[in-house]
């Protein structure tokens, strides 16, 4: 029998936040669109340094939500890997909206300008094709199939 969670409120924001909105909830599920990372230990390796504990107990949390699913690894029997489930994958339009907000507000930002501009531009299509890519294993910007080495 599942544990049912209290909840602060039935607001639909506070359903998100209470989901994915700690900072390493989100940057988990960043790494694994844009950056392809299915291991515990590329997550563990992320710029941000996330300390083990934490990713640990948030990548069981998004487990638990529903937002990602363990399975074994493709070539290592050793290693877990960690894939989005459906949804998850209805995560990226966010992901998106947050990119393209922070791309226009933040002046250091290290996002591509010329990925920046193709969002803009057509992001329905391109939202569309980053669900695609990722269900099917790739990323946005790492990987031979990747997004980014198809249109940029």
């Amino acid at each position: 029998m599942k544990h049912k969670q209290h909840r602060r409120s039935d607001c639909p924001i506070n359903f998100a936040l209470e989901t994915f909105g700690d900072t390493w909830s989100l940057l988990i599920i960043r790494d694994m669109v844009y950056f392809g990372k299915k291991t515990y230990g590329e997550f563990l390796a992320s710029e941000e340094g996330i300390a083990t504990n934490i990713l640990a107990s948030r990548l069981a949390r998004l487990e638990q939500q529903g937002v990602l699913t363990k399975m074994p690894h493709d070539t290592d029997e050793r290693k877990e890997m960690y894939v989005l489930t459906e949804k998850g994958l209805d995560l990226i339009p966010v992901l998106v909206e947050m990119a393209n907000w922070s791309a226009e507000h933040d002046p250091q930002t290290a996002a591509p300008p010329a990925w920046i501009a193709l969002m803009h531009a057509e992001k329905e299509k391109m939202t569309r094709l980053i669900r695609e890519t990722v269900r099917s294993g790739g990323s946005v910007f790492v990987g031979p199939e990747s997004l980014i080495s198809k249109y940029m």
